[in-house]
């Protein structure tokens, strides 16, 4: 009968080695588990990542993951990754699976293993290392680690029904900010989430404070790669998107392909959830409401400058990748061969910053900064923006990262001299740690920073 079920849900093509290898793990478990009661799980799909366990099995309070290789003597390194994979991915973005004991086992059919080797992968996790182990051998297994196991059952409902969420995409993010949800709730990884709270929550009082005081106001957010500093501008903007309040952001990318990809994803599922609704929405309508939104930077110093007394509506501008902008030499080019401009005398930095302050009372302008990623002809990097803000702009407060100081944002000169100026605040918040793509590996990118620093005893330590 489960034989049965399996060919019936099988979404895939089905072989005769495939047909065999599912034979053989019945017949393995038949063997195995019946002393034991619980819930049993075939061909588990791990959502959104494409990717099924073969057989999960919950007994008592502990989650068995189980990989089996049929017709296999010896236990492929490849295997032993894909069944640690499964358990992690369990681990880390299965609500319900996050306080159980989950035990990954590799099973080779044809392999002779005497004894398994039981262990943590250190004295504070629940999860154990991956254990290799025969047909034979599974049931003493079994029996081993639910000696060693506490805590509450697992019922079967509950866990089938429970959330999984595993780091979103840049595209899912905005979706899910763009729908009211907020980076902690999006954040899978626990020091990420805080550390992107952190931050969000220091621009919003920025923002607060500047609008109480009628000030103007810049901010510079640093962040290791893959930590979220897109995410913490669309969380911003999206905070901030009644066009029709004072507080109304945009958020801006000199990345045109994101651009794109983020308004088109933005629009389709704007049009998808109305339609569940029952209403009616046309993907133009949304698509216009998503451009207000998220919009192309050059478009937007395009608008400023049909008329350059008047302001644009939005009184926060979040820049991503500011470090690209250009420079004054290549925005002058651009503007003589593309915009028939002639004697533009202004770096990107400088005028973007200009449009922002023809506000009478307000602004805020924050830049969001990766290091050493001005990779085309005429980006300025960031001293630039330093740099206009000390030339025309000394009247503005300026809150900056301590990680500007760092080697790769090529930014130490710049900052000693605009220190100078009266309203220079440092704040530790505006800093984003954890890299939210390498999950459970937050201290890599510190690593390679040390390395590429030339740094001998540090990266060794660490």
């Amino acid at each position: 009968m489960t034989y049965l079920r399996l060919v019936q849900a099988n979404e895939f093509a089905l072989e005769q080695t495939q047909r065999d290898a599912w034979v053989e793990e019945i017949r393995i478990l038949q063997a195995t588990l019946t002393a034991y009661e619980g819930g049993i799980y075939f061909e588990y799909a791990i959502p959104r990542m494409g990717r099924r366990i073969d057989v999960v099995l919950l007994i008592k309070s502990v989650i068995f993951v189980l990989e089996f290789k049929v017709g296999e003597h010896h236990f492929p390194a490849y295997a032993i990754d894909q069944v640690w994979d499964y358990a992690l991915d369990l681990q880390n973005f299965h609500e319900p699976s996050h306080a159980a004991h989950i035990v990954p086992i590799l099973i080779a059919t044809l392999a002779k293993v005497e004894s398994a080797t039981i262990g943590f992968r250190n004295d504070t996790d629940r999860l154990l290392l991956p254990i290799k182990s025969s047909p034979a051998l599974l049931k003493a297994i079994i029996e081993q680690v639910l000696a060693l196991s506490d805590g509450p059952d697992i019922t079967a409902d509950q866990w089938e029904s429970g959330r999984y969420q595993p780091v979103p995409t840049i595209i899912e993010a905005a979706i899910a900010l763009y729908n009211g949800h907020s980076v902690s709730e999006i954040s899978r990884s626990d020091a990420g989430a805080i550390n992107l709270r952190d931050t969000a929550q220091a621009i919003g009082d920025i923002i607060v404070a500047s609008r109480r005081s009628s000030q103007k106001a810049i901010c510079f957010v640093t962040g290791v790669p893959g930590a979220g500093k897109t995410l913490v501008g669309l969380n911003v903007a999206t905070i901030h998107i009644d066009k029709d309040s004072e507080l109304y952001s945009v958020f801006l990318s000199g990345n045109g392909p994101l651009v794109a990809v983020l308004r088109e994803a933005l629009a389709r599922d704007q049009v998808q959830r109305a339609k569940q609704k029952g209403d009616k929405v046309t993907k133009s309508k949304a698509l216009s409401e998503v451009k207000l939104f998220v919009q192309n930077v050059h478009n937007f110093r395009d608008e400023c400058l049909i008329d350059e007394s008047r302001p644009p509506l939005e009184h926060v501008a979040l820049f991503d990748e500011a470090q690209r902008a250009w420079d004054k030499q290549q925005t002058a080019t651009f503007m003589r061969q593309k915009r028939n401009i002639a004697g533009f005398a202004l770096s990107e930095p400088e005028f973007l910053i200009s449009c922002l302050d023809r506000h009478p009372d307000w602004a805020i302008v924050v830049c969001l900064v990766g290091g050493g990623q001005e990779i085309n002809t005429g980006e300025a990097g960031i001293s630039e923006w330093l740099d206009a803000l000390k030339r025309s702009f000394s009247h503005w407060c300026v809150y900056i990262s301590p990680h500007l100081h760092d080697s790769e944002y090529a930014a130490s000169a710049t900052l000693r001299q605009i220190q100078e100026l009266p309203k220079v605040f440092f704040k530790d918040e505006l800093h984003l740690s954890v890299s939210l793509r390498s999950f459970r590996a937050e201290k890599v990118s510190l690593l390679i920073k040390q390395i590429l620093d030339i740094q001998s005893r540090r990266p060794r330590r660490l």
